[in-house]
């Protein structure tokens, strides 16, 4: 598979490229400034472009059979993450690829009858991203490409790949000690197994360690 990987120079999105390195797939990691970017393998191609120019996200994915991002809101802009969204449906679909699988966020997720965003222990610095989260995926959720959106269990962090996962709807997914947590490295494995192996098109799926 050629996958384009947005966001690729992140916490998320550098353990998705080595995740589809170690499966064999080719990577295109497209950043704003390839000079500053650190590929870590001379198997991934490093093109420039920009998430929020749609013609930018059509030249850069064209022949691709799909695309990831990863991408996160920087510099204090969560509502970024609503234009990055439009954009990405425009360019890809412009581009003449089908498959979008996104890095989204778990504040959406519904926890004790409410979204985990609306619970009164959530916090407060997290709230606009969450938010802003919430929107992007209403936006994908108009689209007819085969997308996917994945979120995190409600802490996510760099651990230890175990392969191992739990995954699920609409519903924030918890362990046996009642904790909701995924390893970066074993959402990177979902996700790729996700789009080696489609099961959730034009769905949220999310994910959390057992």
């Amino acid at each position: 598979m050629k996958l384009a990987v947005y966001g690729a120079g992140g916490t998320i999105g550098r353990r998705i490229t080595q995740e589809a390195l170690r499966r064999g797939h080719q990577i295109t990691a497209v950043v704003r400034n390839p000079a500053r970017f650190e590929a870590g393998s001379p198997a991934v191609e490093v093109v420039k472009g920009d998430v929020l120019d749609p013609a930018s996200v059509a030249k850069a994915v064209a022949g691709h059979d799909a695309v990831t991002s990863a991408v996160g809101p920087g510099h204090g802009r969560p509502e970024m993450l609503v234009d990055a969204a439009r954009s990405l449906l425009q360019g890809v679909k412009q581009a003449g690829v089908r498959r979008l699988v996104v890095v989204g966020g778990a504040g959406s997720l519904e926890v004790a009858g409410v979204q985990l965003v609306d619970a009164p222990d959530f916090p407060a610095v997290w709230r606009a991203p969450a938010l802003a989260h919430w929107d992007a995926l209403a936006v994908y959720r108009t689209s007819d490409l085969d997308w996917t959106y994945f979120s995190p269990a409600a802490i996510i962090e760099p651990g230890e790949r175990t392969g191992r996962y739990q995954s699920g709807a609409d519903r924030l997914l918890v362990d046996a000690k009642g904790e909701s947590r995924i390893s970066a490295e074993d959402f990177a494995v979902a996700l790729v197994d996700e789009l080696e192996r489609p099961k959730h098109i034009r769905e949220r799926i999310t994910v959390a360690n057992p």
